[in-house]
């Protein structure tokens, strides 16, 4: 007989096979060590200006390197060369692509729990329950965004300010009140997609046999929600959390090209784009390097979202 395994163990076995998800999955394990780990390593800093090393091409020294160098000294290029500001260009691409990703994985984290949450309990309760947190999602749906995150950056402006004095929220002034919006809004109102994604799988599922018994054993609500119903929408939800990430990233960097993400100097694949669009003639590599980070991202995540749905989507098994 074939060896029992588990259902987390039979579905990476299943990814595993999936050359196209794994190759997706490496892509952005390399993206993580070029955000994450390089930047302990490499010399410069995200905001260091380098006196007279402005606007260099990718791996060239400004004079005054190159007269270091020809004394004998040891100078790390420039890998994809300075801003106008003469700052190494390849670790605030680094930092911008940290910030990124962590605000696409902060932001589905809170989508996942929320819209989960709020849909899984709206579809088992049904009647009047179901219609009243639909009708909420409705109007949640007709907020605009874009407004919603101008009207908390002017709103927070003032506590958040008065927080940095606080000891332990210096990291406030750091993040920056535009950032810290964005995350407000995505609680708020992103979360709905996943609500409705949520309620149309548990809507399909709560009448099944194995829930019928598990009512009839006397579990609750929130037992049946977790173990039975949610466990059954595995697929669903892990296809849908891993296509949130990309969109959560594109959300934050096309606020960021608007002037509405970080706080300067901090970086965002979005910010540096902005900044390159004004030299895009002269210097076209600084546009073109954020741009072809932020396509390999999203395009990495939506390929690693569809094998992970082959995999673990138990309809799909055989």
């Amino acid at each position: 007989m074939r060896e029992s395994v588990s259902f987390w163990k039979d579905g990476f076995r299943r990814l595993k096979k999936n050359k196209v998800a794994m190759t997706s999955l490496i892509v952005i394990l390399l993206v993580m060590i070029f955000s994450f780990i390089v930047p302990a390593f490499y010399p410069y800093t995200y905001d260091q200006q380098i006196k007279g090393a402005n606007n260099l091409a990718p791996m060239t020294y400004s004079v005054a390197e190159q007269a270091r160098i020809d004394a004998g000294e040891k100078v790390f290029p420039h890998i994809f060369g300075t801003d106008k500001l003469g700052r190494d260009y390849a670790i605030r691409v680094m930092m911008g692509s940290r910030i990124s990703l962590i605000v696409g994985l902060c932001a589905t984290a809170i989508i996942l729990v929320i819209g989960a949450a709020f849909g899984s309990f709206a579809a088992f309760m049904g009647g009047w329950v179901d219609l009243i947190m639909m009708r909420l999602v409705d109007i949640i749906y007709s907020i605009p965004d874009i407004l919603l995150i101008v009207l908390l950056s002017v709103v927070l402006k003032s506590p958040l300010e008065k927080l940095v004095n606080v000891p332990g929220f210096a990291w406030v002034n750091t993040v920056g009140v535009n950032l810290i919006s964005i995350f407000a809004v995505f609680a708020l109102l992103y979360w709905v997609g996943m609500a409705r994604i949520v309620r149309g799988q548990i809507l399909m599922l709560k009448e099944s046999e194995y829930v019928t018994a598990a009512r009839a054993l006397g579990a609750g609500t929130g037992h049946i929600i977790k173990k039975h119903l949610l466990t059954n929408c595995i697929g669903t939800l892990i296809v849908t959390t891993t296509l949130q990430i990309p969109s959560s990233i594109f959300t934050e960097s096309f606020l960021s090209f608007l002037g509405l993400g970080v706080a300067v100097p901090l970086p965002s694949l979005g910010s540096l784009a902005s900044e390159a669009t004004k030299g895009m003639i002269s210097y076209p590599y600084l546009l073109f390097i954020p741009a072809v980070l932020i396509s390999l991202i999203i395009l990495s995540f939506n390929l690693l979202g569809d094998g992970l749905r082959d995999a673990f989507d138990p309809k799909m098994k055989n």
